[in-house]
């Protein structure tokens, strides 16, 4: 491929597969490194939107994308054989699971196999998509082979996994170090080359599967951790005691922990997702991850015992579970997102409907939402109608919750147990979901 020096990728082309949270960054990134960039993805309305600027991004991010709109750099198209004029693609789709809480390969199948179909010579091909160990050499260096291309001669590949925290500028891409594993060491180089510009720094690794393990440490770490957040907050609760203020006296020790917040559940495209595809790689072998098995069950049935808890505060104030007015404050699975992906707030919803309640939410990212309760729309003004019962779930920062502090308000739930009702949420580094 072109030579690239110190991560110069001006005179590039470069293709991204798919444009939704991880891919539209990576892209803009590019762009305004002086790549010129082909933003490629089989959703007319996403790409629609996507040159409307009605898309959920950074104030920085839409910034870039008004940028390069403008520009004759930055081409959209759903023609995915567009790949074939690429210095360089970058893969970027998203990987689910199903209803068994096993890989849903689907996309991720279908986009390699299209990129491998239209590969050129001298090509650089980067996996950014979380999958299981040896998805690379799976979806790419071994159809690419019996195409007759040889990886890491005539055309290189790499797996460079995504670390996006979507809604927090904090951890924007560009501030955070990027994990580059190729197939070769001119892979290797090629794809550090190209990623330089859009992450703090590049840590490369032997070859792919170290990094594909390592993106499946790092969100197995967290998905366990949060299972015990959520455990010691509950232990906390059955012994008097408020959790936050535990968790931060533990923070003080500069060594050997790291604090995690309860909350009412996972959410979103990396914690509820991406620890099953190592579970189910490991059944395969069968090489038992209790603890793993475990953490993931416990996360799973968190909107359950979210839902309990409101029924029994229900209860306590005398108020039955059928036709209580219930207000949900916030349902995107993150502070500052329009996500709803695997939100814990749509089972809670659907919990406190199926019992009865009347129930509402309040979130302004989110104008309407389908829950297993039915079509729903945002309550603009809570503080305007009565409730017996309000969940905090997730709170933004554009939400005004002065008006649960008067003396009349009705009884709170705080999914993640902060303490006294506060205008604002808990700043974004903290780990909930």
């Amino acid at each position: 491929m072109k030579y690239m020096s110190n991560g110069d990728v001006t005179g590039l082309t470069v293709a991204v597969v798919g444009l939704g949270y991880v891919g539209l960054p990576t892209a803009l990134a590019l762009s305004d490194a002086g790549a010129t960039v082909i933003g490629i993805d089989s959703s007319p309305a996403r790409l629609r939107a996507i040159a409307r600027g009605a898309v959920d991004l950074l104030p920085l991010h839409h910034a870039q994308l008004a940028c390069a709109s403008a520009g004759d750099r930055f081409r959209l198209t759903p023609d995915a054989t567009a790949v074939g004029t690429a210095d360089a693609v970058v893969i970027c789709v998203p990987t689910p699971v199903d209803a068994r809480r096993e890989p849903d390969l689907t996309a991720l199948a279908a986009a390699c196999a299209s990129v491998v179909e239209h590969a050129v010579p001298g090509q650089l091909i980067v996996l950014t998509s979380t999958s299981y160990v040896g998805t690379t050499r799976d979806l790419l260096v071994e159809p690419l082979a019996a195409r007759g291309l040889t990886v890491d001669e005539d055309v290189y590949v790499a797996f460079a996994p995504e670390r996006i925290d979507p809604g927090n500028e904090h951890h924007t891409p560009e501030r955070t170090p990027r994990l580059v594993g190729g197939a070769g060491p001119h892979s290797t180089r090629a794809a550090a080359a190209l990623l330089a510009p859009t992450a703090s720094l590049v840590r490369t690794v032997a070859d792919p599967e170290t990094a594909e393990m390592a993106k499946l440490w790092e969100n197995t770490y967290r998905a366990v951790n949060i299972a015990l957040a959520n455990e010691l907050a509950d232990a906390c609760h059955s012994l008097g005691l408020a959790p936050v203020p535990v968790i931060e006296a533990a923070a003080t020790k500069p060594y050997g922990f790291m604090p995690f917040y309860p909350g009412p559940g996972v959410g979103g495209h990396c914690i509820p997702c991406d620890p099953h595809y190592l579970l189910w790689q490991l059944g395969k072998v069968r090489q038992p991850a209790p603890l793993v098995a475990t953490a993931l069950a416990a996360n799973s049935g968190r909107p359950a015992r979210i839902t309990e808890r409101a029924l029994d505060l229900l209860a306590e104030n005398a108020v039955p579970a059928r036709g209580a007015r219930v207000l949900l404050i916030g349902v995107a699975y993150k502070e500052g997102v329009a996500d709803v992906r695997e939100s814990p707030a749509l089972e809670i919803l659907a919990g406190l409907a199926a019992a009865g309640a009347d129930v509402a939410y309040c979130d302004p990212l989110v104008p309407s939402l389908r829950t297993g309760a039915g079509p729903l729309d945002h309550v603009p003004d809570p503080h305007t109608r009565a409730w017996d019962l309000v969940v905090l779930n997730t709170v933004h920062a554009v939400h005004d919750l002065t008006w649960l502090r008067a003396a009349d308000a009705p009884p709170v739930l705080d999914t993640r147990q902060r303490g006294p009702v506060a205008p604002r949420p808990a700043p974004a580094a903290e780990v909930t979901a």
